[in-house]
């Protein structure tokens, strides 16, 4: 029996990417979107359904569910850094419907089919929004890869330096045996949106690079420096290991040329002009960014805050000005958090030691609100915004139905203070398959369940 929730409003986002009126009508009981009509539908019209199931958000925003594509949930093994139960809401809160989550840091990592069930069995019944699972390349795992597909996994995630935890980085000879076990035979898609086509022979999938390579041309000189200066930490991880790093992954692309690669949190702006030249050469390249690369500048980190400490680092004001040039123009694809919480005693806020700190900062929930913020500075609409959010994450976690999101967050300007900074907008309620996961500040996750589920 159909359960319809109907919600109308006058700034709906639809596929064009405009916020016009419209009235969208979700079957709660296949959790599916059944129609949209174009235009505010009066209440008259659907008599059939209940008080409690019809939303009218006014002039707020009804968006598509946000998928964000890079996160760290730690569990099973790290639960006391983030596990599936606070994570999710943390993402439910922001209008996240879904997140990716990544290979690590959890305990064990997933790199292998055994791995990837103990997070699966530790996830169900935890979750407050959809979540899919990202594998790892490590040495030694390349028989795993395909099991790994064929068990579910959107793809896989790789460093080329040391991660900082039990995940060992990969050499140029790991890298080959992975592509190479990875290989798809089929064409590469249009370069419209740089994804790979496949037939049901192939194996679909992405390898994705934690993009930082230490050569020693490349290393910073070791010379004494204050601990508790951003600027210390800044030096030690410059431009050039990003360079260096998308170097050998577009050199290697062109011997596996129909594989799409990823590189994930892209910092350095230095590194641009290799991603144009791939992406102009025809190769399935993707490239993320963060919210906190976007939205932060090194000269303005104070000292003594290893919140602020992630890896790539966040450079300066000029780097921060290119990275947003280069999302406007398509080079870079989508922004994502890369939510990378720990405990409080690694984070050494009392040291204030950003070099010995936990390197990750966490911003699931937050990034909606910071990304609108600093679009509205820059003229670019909230259809943009979706499209980076939304769209093109959806496509890179291997999504094939990004138009047709069962997520809506319904959300409306306004200003919620956090020190120095008011970003505008704020998510009033988050519906998964039509259910409500999210119902706003004042009541929170009060009477609700946790009804997500496992991609």
């Amino acid at each position: 029996m159909v359960h319809k929730r109907v919600f109308v409003g006058r700034n709906v986002v639809l596929s064009d990417g405009q916020p016009q009126p419209a009235t969208v009508i979700t079957d709660v009981s296949t959790g599916k979107i059944i129609d949209i009509l174009h235009g505010i539908s009066p209440r008259s019209s659907f008599a059939d359904v209940a008080d409690e199931d019809w939303i009218d958000s006014g002039d707020k925003y009804i968006l598509p569910g946000i998928v964000d594509a890079h996160v760290h949930l730690n569990e099973p093994g790290r639960t006391d850094w983030e596990g599936f139960w606070t994570g999710t809401r943390a993402a439910a809160s922001g209008g996240v419907t879904t997140v990716v989550d990544m290979p690590l840091n959890s305990i064990p990592p997933t790199t292998t089919v055994s791995h990837l069930e103990e997070k699966r069995k530790a996830a169900r019944g935890q979750c407050w929004t959809d979540v899919a699972f990202w594998g790892g390349v490590i040495p030694g795992n390349q028989s795993h890869l395909k099991p790994l597909v064929e068990a579910g996994v959107k793809g896989f995630k790789c460093f080329l330096i040391e991660s900082g935890v039990d995940f060992p980085c990969v050499d140029e000879s790991d890298l080959r045996a992975a592509m190479a076990e990875l290989q798809v035979s089929s064409a590469l898609s249009t370069a419209s949106d740089s994804l790979c086509s496949h037939t049901s022979q192939d194996t679909p999938t992405v390898l994705c690079f934690h993009a930082e390579l230490q050569r020693s041309s490349s290393a910073p000189t070791a010379e004494p420096s204050d601990p508790t200066l951003y600027s210390t930490f800044l030096a030690s991880r410059p431009q050039q290991l990003e360079v260096d790093a998308i170097e050998l992954i577009t050199r290697l692309h062109r011997e596996f040329p129909s594989l799409r690669l990823h590189i994930v949190h892209l910092s350095a702006a230095a590194a641009l002009p290799l991603v144009r030249a791939a992406k102009a050469s025809g190769l399935p390249l993707t490239v993320e960014t963060c919210f906190h690369y976007l939205t932060l500048s090194a000269q303005h980190i104070p000292r003594g805050r290893p919140e602020f400490k992630c890896c790539p680092p966040i450079r300066d004001d000029a780097n921060r000005e290119a990275l947003w040039a280069a999302l406007l123009d398509g080079t870079i694809d989508c922004v994502v958090s890369d939510h990378s919480p720990c405990v409080v005693a690694l984070k050494k806020l009392d040291e204030g030691d950003i070099m010995s700190a936990w390197g990750g900062i966490s911003t699931l929930g937050l990034g909606l609100n910071l990304l609108w913020t600093e679009a509205r500075k820059r003229n670019v609409g909230i259809g943009t915004v979706v499209d980076w959010l939304c769209v093109q994450t959806a496509k890179h976690a291997g999504s094939r139905t990004a138009r047709a999101s069962s997520g809506l967050a319904s959300t409306r300007t306004s200003s919620s203070g956090i020190p120095t900074r008011r970003p505008r907008g704020r998510v009033e309620q988050t519906f998964l398959r039509g259910r409500l996961v999210y119902a706003g500040l004042e009541r929170g996750f009060n009477g609700l369940e946790p009804v997500g589920g496992l991609l």
